[in-house]
């Protein structure tokens, strides 16, 4: 047996990215480190997720702020306490209202394939989704008036299930799925250019639900206190067995306590990486996997071949966007609190994309080293920046140029971000490690 060739470059790469966190821990602190290390495991599992409908099949999605909001959401869905209050008052009027707008959207469906085309068949939809609308409208808005009425300083909203957060993971790839379903059945006929338009304006829709309807997550009020799958920091420091091993190892408890749920946390999302990572491989490797790539490079000759081009971009898009609200699930548990309002394209859709692009596209050991390493230039180049500013001003007398430099400290991460991406698309266009 022949043995497997190491490609040296590829391992500096990583090894490059694991000194800069390390080097963080000693400079910084291991809490800041740690910080950065799940958010990067976070950030690779989410550049997996895009990577698979780019990488793998050239779909340009650009709602990756939605997918992540829709994980979000469900973490809330699946571990917040119900608040009984809120479901007496409007709760199961709220859930008749969404049952009869769902059954106007379906009747309105089977109307348009049952009936033969023609002014009868637009009459009879016209009439039936008109009066559905205002038969929804006429059970929605009193409840959630008197859901969101409901103790609205903490509560004004129906709650969760009240299990195990770590359900919600699953539960906000199921649900992104969901979306990107709606979304394909919707938009992947389009060219690549209308898809990008379209998912980017139903992420919009989505954080715009999100921020607006508090009866559903409170809006931008925020949902906070989400329970977590590790002990709080303040029960360790309270448990003597926990304090007199942080003792032995040197560490006082409100340090030894912080060190310890990150590292859990990290030990959880790596097992989710390793997970998604290897069947992501399987998948590259297999014959679904080549049928993609053959999709991909040319559309119509694959079709000539007899492959559905549309459904196997549904399956891949669907795929991709359940990987990424998935993600969207652990961050939140990660913040243990749900923010609508920061639901921004500028980092949960730009950055994302310039992990994927700065990895190497195609490639799932691109993407996640994109991760990692972009998501730490995005963390460190701001006080970076303000360290260099300083020491590059210090000879300079006070006044407006001074003042000027180092305000423009602000603008160092999207400076830099574009500056990599250039770079990086000049010198390496296929990114740091290229699909084979």
């Amino acid at each position: 047996m022949t043995a497997m060739k190491v490609n040296w470059k590829n391992v500096a790469l990583f090894a490059l990215v694991a000194v800069l966190i390390v080097a963080t821990g000693f400079v910084q602190s291991w809490n800041t480190a740690l910080l950065i290390l799940n958010m990067g495991l976070i950030s690779a599992i989410m550049s997996l997720g895009v990577n698979l409908q780019w990488g793998y099949a050239g779909l340009f999605n650009v709602g990756i702020m939605g997918l992540v909001a829709v994980g979000g959401l469900a973490t809330v869905l699946t571990a917040m306490p119900p608040v009984k209050e809120a479901w007496a008052a409007g709760g199961m009027r709220m859930m008749l209202a969404l049952a009869t707008g769902a059954a106007t959207i379906g009747g309105g469906i089977l109307l348009y394939k049952r009936m033969r085309p023609g002014r009868r068949r637009t009459l009879a939809l016209m009439l039936w989704l008109v009066g559905g609308f205002f038969l929804y409208r006429a059970l929605f808005d009193p409840a959630a008036e008197a859901i969101e009425a409901v103790n609205p300083a903490s509560t004004g909203y129906l709650g969760g299930a009240a299990l195990p957060v770590l359900l919600a993971w699953p539960l906000g790839g199921l649900m992104a799925a969901g979306v990107a379903w709606l979304i394909g059945k919707t938009a992947l006929g389009l060219r690549s250019d209308y898809l990008a338009i379209a998912t980017l304006g139903i992420a919009e829709i989505i954080v715009a639900v999100m921020k607006n309807e508090d009866w559903l997550d409170r809006g931008v009020k925020n949902v906070v206190g989400i329970p977590r799958p590790l002990p709080y920091e303040v029960d360790l420091q309270r448990d003597p067995g926990f304090v007199e091993t942080a003792s032995s190892l040197g560490l006082d408890p409100v340090t030894a306590s912080t060190l310890f749920v990150k590292l859990g946390y990290g030990l959880m999302f790596t097992a989710v990486l390793v997970i998604v990572l290897v069947l992501a491989e399987l998948a590259l490797r297999s014959p679904w996997g080549r049928m993609m790539r053959a999709i991909r490079d040319n559309e119509v000759a694959a079709e000539a071949m007899g492959k559905d081009v549309v459904a196997r971009h549904l399956q891949v898009f669907i795929l991709g966007s359940a990987i990424v609200g998935m993600a969207g699930a652990m961050m939140t548990t990660l913040d243990g609190q749900l923010t609508p309002g920061t639901y921004q394209p500028l980092r949960y859709t730009f950055l994302i994309w310039v992990m994927v692009i700065v990895g190497g596209s195609g490639n799932n050991w691109g993407a996640i080293l994109g991760g990692f390493l972009i998501w730490f230039l995005w963390v460190q180049v701001e006080p970076l920046g303000k360290m260099l500013m300083d020491l590059l001003t210090a000879p300079l007398p006070d006044g407006a140029l001074k003042a000027h430099l180092l305000e423009s400290v602000a603008h160092m991460r999207l400076f830099t971000m574009g500056l990599i991406l250039l770079l990086v698309l000049r010198f390496s266009p296929r990114g740091l490690i290229p699909e084979k």
